[in-house]
């Protein structure tokens, strides 16, 4: 009798135990507004949970079609070229990862170059800029300055009006040079 009274005793404290087992329904946590902006915030003050719940968002084709079409508005908005003034290291690498993706997609080389020159003829400010930014990349490297010489006489070879303006340019601008 002692041993079936222990048995029942014993199976009614882990029937007890197991019924008391929380079960956790993430649907039902993230009905509520306060608790569904809780965890995000818990997420995302948290590199390791943040990159995590990223490496999850990239798995999924939905979420990184989401990830992209953000990222491209905040590039439109101009708030990528904000965040890349806060943080050098991270416009370093986005240059990077950009001339890397141009050099193997010559159709997305072309149309960002396209893009380019629409933005350069629509503010001379930018226009200038680019070209200043172009003659020192060139002094530094003069290999790149080799090369892009090189597309240049091309260019004019192909276009022989461009080589026409180009000649006009260049003695008009070696005259201006001997007056001085």
């Amino acid at each position: 009798m002692k041993n079936i009274l222990n048995l029942s005793m014993t199976a009614t404290l882990l029937l007890l135990i197991v019924s008391c087992k929380p079960t956790f329904n993430a649907s039902q946590v993230l009905e509520s507004d306060e608790n569904r902006k809780e965890l995000y915030q818990n997420i995302v003050s948290d590199p390791v949970k943040f990159s995590e719940f990223m490496e999850i968002a990239n798995s999924d084709k939905n979420a990184r079609m989401m990830i992209m079409k953000d990222h491209m508005k905040m590039m439109e908005e101009g708030k990528m070229m904000e965040m890349m003034k806060e943080n050098p290291d991270m416009k370093e690498k986005m240059e990077k990862m950009m001339q890397e993706k141009m050099e193997n997609n010559p159709e997305m080389q072309k149309k960002m170059q396209e893009k380019m020159k629409a933005k350069m003829m629509e503010d001379p400010a930018m226009k200038d800029a680019m070209m200043q930014n172009m003659h020192a990349k060139m002094k530094a490297n003069p290999e790149m300055a080799e090369e892009m010489m090189d597309k240049m006489i091309m260019m004019m070879h192909e276009n022989p009006e461009m080589m026409e303006m180009m000649k006009k340019k260049m003695k008009e601008h070696q005259l201006k040079r001997e007056k001085k």
